[in-house]
């Protein structure tokens, strides 16, 4: 497969023969449908659909055939199922294949209804069936090749992630300037200047904590929004405690080693806003980047990375100021 084709819309590639389920059947009616149906020799999912054939879930076989013919569909299926939007590449689909070790894909549309399914043999033709099942594992390192492709030149790979290595000098270019703007500041309380490493250490542990569970949930061609409010009002509370905690603990440092009570309790309170800062930017910017149809695990982490690291110094500085009252 070609570079050409990796660019294509995955729903112009994808299978329309696809096994589907009503989630109102029950298991009796599903397999005596499924008996009178021409099941095709590819890789088959049992989706389950709606009644406005809207993907609801996914059924595995062993579920299928080891439940009692009474319970229904809507009982028995994996509702946590993994689609790809028809609009996203065929690149994009090869990557979820990759990260799920998923044999088949289903493909929806804008509303979610299911529209066909891709599956290994798009993308390596010469593995398909019961074959495939066994060399799973050769399965998705020949597709990782093909995503790669032939013409994955040391030059393609630079073009690919330098623009988002600029972001991190960007963001270092930022903070040196935004730290020249308080250099009389700095000098009236020199201690601050030797927590700015720590500060900025943990602004950046914490927001790529956040970013790592939010990419979790936008492996998903289209983003759920349900979780992404979820995530961050989890993200919210647990970076209050997070913030909490480091700020006091440093701010304890601070006040054993320099004796500054008040330079403590800005170093400390600043860390803390700085903390909660970090963490949301986690789950808000990898989605942003998400809705702009690029890959969020390239392009997320050096935009959090800088922009993490210029809230925080913001923070750090004028909340010190304001608390010496300078």
């Amino acid at each position: 497969m070609d570079e050409r084709e990796l660019r294509e819309s995955v729903g112009s590639r994808a299978r329309r023969d696809v096994v589907t389920l009503l989630e109102s059947q029950t298991i009796g009616e599903a397999l005596a449908a499924l008996r009178s149906a021409d099941l095709s020799d590819e890789i088959v999912y049992f989706y389950a659909v709606d009644a406005d054939r809207r993907l609801v879930g996914v059924v595995p076989t062993r579920r299928l055939l080891m439940s009692r013919s009474y319970d229904r569909i809507s009982e028995v299926m994996i509702r946590d199922v993994v689609s790809i939007f028809e609009g996203l590449s065929v690149r994009e689909a090869c990557k979820l294949l990759v990260g799920h070790r998923l044999l088949a894909l289903p493909v929806v549309d804008d509303q979610g209804r299911l529209v066909g399914a891709v599956d290994v043999s798009l993308f390596t033709g010469e593995i398909a069936g019961h074959s495939a099942r066994r060399s799973a594992e050769n399965v998705f390192q020949l597709i990782g090749i093909h995503v790669a492709g032939p013409n994955a030149t040391p030059w393609a790979g630079f073009k690919d992630r330098f623009p988002w290595l600029l972001c991190n000098i960007t963001g270092g270019l930022a903070c040196a300037a935004l730290t020249g703007r308080y250099e009389k500041f700095l000098d009236q309380t020199i201690v601050l200047a030797l927590f700015i490493p720590i500060v900025l250490t943990l602004a950046e542990s914490v927001s790529i904590q956040s970013m790592s569970i939010t990419l979790q949930g936008l492996d998903r061609a289209r983003i759920d929004w349900r979780m992404i409010f979820r995530c961050f009002r989890n993200e919210f509370f647990t970076s209050i405690l997070l913030g909490g905690a480091a700020g006091t603990l440093v701010a304890m440092v601070s006040l054993i080693w320099k004796h500054q009570p008040i330079i403590s309790v800005a170093i400390g309170g600043s860390i803390w806003c700085a903390v909660v800062t970090a963490c949301l930017l986690g789950v808000l910017l990898p989605t942003a980047v998400r809705l702009f149809r690029r890959d969020p695990k390239i392009a997320a982490g050096p935009v959090v990375l800088a922009t993490a690291d210029v809230a925080t110094l913001l923070f750090y500085f004028n909340i010190a100021r304001m608390i010496l009252g300078k």
